[in-house]
């Protein structure tokens, strides 16, 4: 007789693995990639240690801090199941991991879903019975999923391959869409070109229809990324791709105008102040896309630029002035490093000068540390690390003014707010106190708005976008209530259910 497993037996009988994340958005991006071949070719994702039978970690290698969290990470999961697989950023140096953690079960780099895969597939075989087994059907914009390969064999994945990941790990309202992965740039306390590789991009029709895809799904926030967003499409020479039967060029003016056709709003980071971003400003006052830049300048002072390796020394303030011309609605966001191998008092007087004169809306700072393999480690003129907490602080302190005062100009105006999450307290009604974001907060980085939904308590969902009077604010977030709730009508078809 011929046993017929149950759906609920049949789900049972999946390979269960673990995922840990770690990282920036870019790294956000792959996990979701890896998670979705996990769901396409039948295993499922364990929500904890206990009924996982395997942890895939996610690793980030960038600065000493990450890495000391992604090892710590990797010996909580090894104790937890003793199955473990590390990709990712640190995955690119092995034998820090294998000094630590020798009974990995598996490394890969960064980019590496089919290796991944392989691994995974190698511990903890799927089902592949003709009746019962799960047949492989590959995420939207992803390769077919052919006959399990193992062994040196395995073919690598490359850049481009897989881009368009149908698992998220975002709400549904938002989603990061990464164009570029590497970079060209040669930072002197960076080694993301060690661990990524070189800028490749993809075709910006790849790109439209997982954008597309997404604001047809619900999605009403799209958050652009790559390591250096405004070298888009320089590596493939900003080659035309279609999408709906247009051609379109990989550059980012050209890319940005088409998502801002979708509706929804288009947030820009890791944007370098290159000529061509006054165009990307210029679609920002004419409403296209959001008014916001994520600008990592990382200092002000002209000899501490040159030493980095960062382009635009000296230009910065002037850039800015610009950008605030075209577009004055603009919300600026940019991070910082304090105490770099060689920074004086008087340069870092020039930094501080420099904030007072930039205003910059949303800032963020960290003190140097080294990264392993970086060029900045040779560099003379340690400053020791109580010079750097302090000057840390100083920053911050004349950051948090700036915030204040740039926050209090927005009290009694009625803005744009897209809700993230309920912020009830015992004894409220559902849905009455609100948190959400505006056109010039990205998420997770940036301030929040506290709402009371007033007349529309009860109405309101996550990911809703309303419009709320401001009436206070503080040093990083901003008070109101909810005055409307319009109707969302993006410019792509909505899917099913999705639509309001």
């Amino acid at each position: 007789m011929t046993q017929t497993l149950t759906p609920t037996e049949a789900t049972a009988a999946a390979p269960r693995v673990g995922f840990i994340s770690l990282g920036c958005p870019k790294a956000l991006v792959d996990s979701e990639r890896i998670l979705t071949q996990l769901r396409a070719e039948g295993y499922e994702v364990a929500p904890n240690y206990e009924d996982a039978q395997a942890v895939i970690v996610n690793t980030c290698g960038f600065i000493t801090p990450a890495i000391e969290e992604s090892l710590s990470a990797i010996g909580e999961a090894l104790d937890a199941t003793g199955k473990v697989i590390v990709t990712g950023c640190l995955g690119e140096r092995p034998e820090k991991i294998m000094e630590r953690h020798p009974k990995v079960s598996a490394i890969t780099g960064s980019e590496a879903v089919d290796d991944v895969m392989g691994h995974v597939r190698d511990l903890l075989p799927v089902n592949q019975d003709a009746f019962t087994g799960l047949l492989p059907v590959p995420a939207p914009g992803m390769r077919p999923v052919a006959a399990p390969a193992v062994g040196p064999e395995r073919e690598q994945t490359r850049h481009g391959d897989v881009f368009a990941p149908s698992v998220r790990l975002t709400p549904r309202h938002y989603a990061y869409v990464k164009v570029a992965e590497g970079c060209n740039h040669t930072c002197a306390f960076c080694i993301i070109p060690k661990l990524r590789g070189l800028q490749v991009s993809r075709d910006a029709g790849s790109v439209l229809y997982e954008a597309f895809r997404l604001v047809a799904g619900g999605t009403k926030e799209l958050v652009v990324i790559a390591q250096d967003t405004s070298a888009y499409g320089v590596d493939i020479r900003y080659r035309e791709s279609e999408f709906q039967g247009e051609q379109v060029r990989a550059h980012l003016t050209d890319l940005a105008e088409k998502l801002g056709e979708l509706g929804a709003w288009v947030r820009m980071h890791y944007v370098y102040p290159y000529p061509h971003v006054d165009r990307i400003v210029e679609l920002m006052a004419q409403g296209k896309i959001l008014p916001y830049l994520d600008v990592p300048l990382q200092h002000a002072s002209p000899k501490i630029l040159r030493a980095m390796r960062r382009p635009g020394a000296g230009k910065q303030l002037d850039t800015i002035r610009r950008w605030r011309e075209i577009c004055p609605e603009l919300t600026i966001r940019s991070t910082f490093i304090v105490g770099f191998p060689g920074e004086t008092e008087e340069d870092f007087q020039e930094l501080l000068d420099f904030l007072e004169a930039a205003q910059l809306d949303r800032v963020g700072a960290f003190t140097y540390s080294e990264v392993p393999e970086a060029d900045a480690n040779a560099l003379p003129g340690a400053v020791p690390e109580e010079v750097k907490e302090e000057r840390l602080a100083r920053f911050m302190e004349v950051a948090q003014r700036i915030s204040m005062a740039r926050l209090a100009q927005k009290v009694g105006r009625v803005m744009d707010v897209i809700i993230d999450e309920y912020n009830d307290d015992e004894g409220d009604q559902p849905g009455t106190r609100l948190i959400g974001r505006t056109k010039g907060d990205a998420p997770g980085i940036d301030g929040q708005v506290y709402l009371y939904a007033g007349d529309f308590a009860g109405q309101i969902k996550v990911g809703d976008i309303v419009q709320a009077r401001i009436e206070d604010s503080d040093e990083y977030d901003l008070f109101g209530e909810v005055v409307a709730r319009p109707e969302w009508r993006p410019n792509v078809p909505m899917l099913g259910h999705f639509g309001h």
